[in-house]
């Protein structure tokens, strides 16, 4: 049971706010963000990494997290902005707007690794901080259900691209796909190297 958390807990210190994201890696679609904060005395053993649970699990757990949250938020950032601020930076600005929706008091904020220097509370960057603490782990939940169901929806908006499978990841079928079919603008991340460069070869034929 991941309980990291509790080593923080304190009279000054009764709600933490834990924060994870999913969708930095993919080549399309946004980074999703997620903040979760539970009661001091919420357990939940079957709360884990998101990656180390599969899809049905995750989305029992969806709804599970957030009917026992205290608060909860999830956030996007959009290709575009990813695209005009990177992908670190996008990923800390769907952080932060996930954090805002909490609207419970708390004193502490636990991220997936991720500093901020800018936040009205202190913030502590946790190394796999999804495999060691509840919140933090519930948060990645969150954001990545929330991005799966989106990316299933990008594939009913655009048929030439199987979004549901490969979830925008750069995977062999994925860039059959851009090959035969070009980047969609709003949707492909064109900062990415592997769809960079077919806006390049677009500019070499003018």
């Amino acid at each position: 049971m991941l309980k990291f958390e509790r080593e923080f807990y304190s009279n000054e210190i009764t709600a933490i706010v834990g924060v994870d994201e999913a969708g930095r890696g993919p080549l399309a679609g946004p980074v999703v963000a997620a903040a979760v904060v539970f009661p001091p005395s919420y357990k939940n053993a079957d709360i884990d990494d998101s990656k180390k649970l599969t899809a049905k699990k995750r989305l029992a757990l969806f709804e599970e997290i957030k009917k026992h949250a205290l608060g909860y938020g999830i956030a996007f950032a959009s290709a575009e902005e990813i695209d005009e601020l990177n992908i670190y930076a996008a990923t800390k600005l769907a952080m932060k707007r996930a954090i805002e929706q909490i609207q419970v008091p708390y004193q502490l904020i636990l991220t997936d690794a991720m500093p901020f220097e800018d936040l009205p509370v202190p913030v502590v960057p946790v190394i796999k901080g999804d495999a060691k603490a509840l919140n933090i782990a519930a948060a990645s939940i969150l954001a990545k259900v929330t991005r799966d169901a989106y990316m299933d929806k990008l594939q009913e908006q655009y048929p030439d691209f199987s979004f549901g499978v490969h979830k925008g990841y750069g995977t062999k079928a994925h860039m059959e796909e851009l090959a035969a079919h070009g980047p969609i603008i709003g949707v492909h991340r064109k900062s990415f190297k592997p769809v960079a460069k077919y806006y390049l070869e677009q500019l070499t034929l003018f």
